[in-house]
């Protein structure tokens, strides 16, 4: 049983208030749930978040996987760490002495199909057609 931890929303129209909840991933949303591991409420000025934190890191450890929601929930909580960033690779040419993104050749060119090759035709045209009429 693949286990994850989600946002089960409750409330009334236009007045959400979420769960967070430890389901079977095959649940829908707000279906059967195995544990209530705390609440969210946006619509609170500032919003609400309340979790009992053992419960969480227990989840965690035992293998549940927290929905993309819950994980930021969890992060801004400080329960999970934080993603670490993205590392940008930059290669300096010898010859120019400035730097460049590296650049990722693809394996298999991009297909074209006619009608994109029809279409930037046309559009091409009707870029010369208009610099001809600016121009006279």
């Amino acid at each position: 049983m693949a286990v994850v931890i989600r946002m089960m929303r409750a409330g009334a129209k236009k007045r959400p208030f979420y769960r967070i909840v430890v389901a079977d991933s095959r649940r829908q949303r707000d279906g059967r749930f195995v544990e209530i591991l705390g609440y969210y409420d946006p619509m609170a000025k500032p919003w609400a978040v309340k979790m009992d934190e053992d419960k969480v890191k227990g989840w965690i450890a035992q293998g549940a996987q927290p929905s993309t929601q819950a994980a930021s929930l969890f992060r801004r909580a400080g329960i999970i760490a934080a993603r670490p960033s993205k590392s940008t690779k930059k290669v300096t040419s010898a010859a120019a002495g400035s730097t460049k993104k590296l650049a990722v050749k693809r394996a298999r060119p991009r297909k074209v199909t006619e009608r994109k090759t029809r279409a930037k035709a046309t559009r091409a045209k009707k870029k010369a057609k208009l610099t001809a009429t600016v121009k006279a």
